[in-house]
């Protein structure tokens, strides 16, 4: 019983995890979020930057859905489904900024894709 009740805590405990990030996107780059097996989790962004960014959804098996436009101090909430990356595209000739809170799974890869 103990066990059982021990293994439920470190399993609440462990979804309910985040992280914060500002994140910097150099011009015509991409920063890609949880290119790796992983569970659903959330992000909250804010467009930091003085011009619109893009987003969309590329599951790890291939594809891309979700395309997502971010005025300059928009801000969205997204969901991500499992094993699905969360690809965040700078398409200007400056450096972007995106302020980022993550929930739920937190174990994801991140790197940049230009």
């Amino acid at each position: 019983m103990k066990n059982t009740i021990l293994t439920t805590c470190l399993a609440l405990a462990l979804s309910s995890c985040s992280l914060t990030s500002t994140t910097v996107i150099g011009p015509k780059d991409s920063f890609v979020l949880g290119n790796n097996p992983h569970r659903a989790f959330k992000v909250s962004i804010v467009n930091a930057s003085n011009f619109t960014i893009s987003s969309y959804h590329a599951p790890i098996g291939g594809g891309t859905h979700s395309p997502l436009t971010l005025a300059p101090n928009a801000k969205a909430k997204i969901k991500v489904d499992k094993n699905t990356a969360l690809v965040i595209s700078n398409s200007s000739a400056d450096t972007a900024t995106v302020k980022l809170k993550v929930t739920g799974d937190t174990g994801l890869s991140m790197g940049y894709k230009n």
